[in-house]
Order: C-alpha cells, then sequence, then structure tokens
C-alpha cells in the first residue's frame, strides 16, 4: 500500500474509529449510571472527549496496522473498557447484561446515522451540485459515512461473540440460568486468548463474517 494510500485511508477512518469507540464505552457507562451504578461517572469517563478513551495500542497502534496489512480492507480498534461494579446494581447480573448490551445497540444505531446521512443527504446533494463540490467536499463526506458503517457493524457484531470479557460474554453470563451463569463467567480471564486462538485459526471469520457481511449488505456497503 502506498504511503498516499494509507494517509488517505487514516483520514477517512480515524474520526469514525474514534467516534465508534467512543460512544461504544460511555453508552456502557452511561447506561450502568442509570442503573446505579456511578464508577464511570467517578472516574471522569462519562465524557465524549475521546482522548479519556484511547488506549494506545488498540485505539491508534491496531487500526494503522489493519489499514497498512488489508489495504484499508479491514479496520478496528478498541478503547479502554468503562469500568463497572456490578455490585451496584439490584440485580447484577441483569444490570451488566444490559450494560454490555449498550455498546453494540449504539454502535448499530450509530451504523444506521452514518448510512442514513450518506443516502438521505449527501448522495442527493451530489445530485445536484457542480462536480468539484461533489469531488472535493461530498465525496470525501460520503467515504467517511461509509467507512463509519463499516467500523461500527464490525465493533458491535466483535463485541457480540460470546465471549467474557467481550459484550456477547456479558450478556449470556446475564440470559443464563445462575448456577450456569457462574460456570460460565469462569473462563473471563481466559476470554482474549480464547478469542484470539479463534481470530488466529480462521474458526471466528465463521462466526462474525456472514453477520458483518449481512449488516453491510444491508446498509448498501461493499
Amino acid at each position: 500500500m502506498e504511503s498516499t494510500d494509507v494517509i488517505r485511508q487514516l483520514l477517512i477512518s480515524a474520526l469514525p474509529i474514534l467516534i465508534a469507540i467512543t460512544f461504544h464505552e460511555v453508552s456502557h457507562g452511561l447506561v450502568a449510571y442509570r442503573l446505579g451504578d456511578p464508577t464511570a461517572k467517578m472516574l471522569g469517563r462519562l465524557t465524549l472527549n475521546p482522548i479519556a478513551h484511547i488506549d494506545i495500542f488498540g485505539t491508534i497502534i491496531l487500526p494503522l496496522m489493519l489499514i497498512v496489512l488489508t489495504n484499508g480492507r479491514f479496520v478496528f480498534g478498541y478503547a479502554k473498557p468503562v469500568p463497572i461494579n456490578p455490585m451496584n446494581f439490584k440485580n447484577p447480573r441483569k444490570g451488566m447484561a444490559i450494560s454490555a448490551a449498550a455498546g453494540p445497540v449504539t454502535n448499530m444505531l450509530l451504523a444506521s446515522a452514518s448510512f442514513l446521512i450518506w443516502k438521505g443527504v449527501l448522495t442527493p446533494l451530489a445530485s445536484i451540485s457542480p462536480d468539484t463540490f461533489s469531488e472535493a467536499v461530498l465525496r470525501p463526506l460520503a467515504m467517511i459515512m461509509q467507512s463509519s458503517i463499516v467500523v461500527n457493524v464490525v465493533l458491535a457484531v466483535f463485541n457480540m461473540i460470546p465471549i467474557p470479557p467481550l459484550d456477547g460474554g456479558r450478556v449470556l453470563t446475564g440470559l443464563l440460568p445462575s448456577k450456569q451463569a457462574m460456570s460460565f463467567s469462569r473462563i473471563e480471564p481466559f476470554g482474549f486468548v480464547i478469542v484470539i486462538v479463534l481470530i488466529y485459526s480462521g474458526i471466528a471469520n465463521h462466526i462474525i463474517m456472514p453477520f458483518i457481511a449481512f449488516f453491510l449488505k444491508l446498509f448498501h456497503v461493499y
């Protein structure tokens, strides 16, 4: 990938990634706060300032590596997890499940908003605007909206893999009967190792790629 292409893809993807991970984490903390846990608020994490949520590897290094290694076809990142204390909830398992689900739901809402801006605003404007304006302004904005759809769909689907500490694992723990939930939650310390093995082995592709492809087709991307 040429350096100019890398810079171009970075400019297109940087804002969508920052918005996606910031809203994802804030939604976790905000829902937890509404359910009785003030931990995120006390630690200053209920802010839309992305600096408070940036993880050096997950927010900066990983997306850059993926842009280079996949020629910009696959971009993904993550932020510092928002701290949540389930003991502050009236029903810890239910509260944790709802708080966990808030992140992926928010990402799907952002993907939907990006689609509406792209198809409902930018595309009609392009049809009535001068070519120079369309090329200089509307086309780059449309590409940013498309990138936003991809980033938010990937983030939502990946996080819903039912392995703790991913959001899907937290949701599943809240839905299982108490005994099974307790047994299932014991794999959390090994969760990321399991996820890495699934990704490295290619098994994860068979789990999440059909869902990603479905939603991208739904949003008319690719």
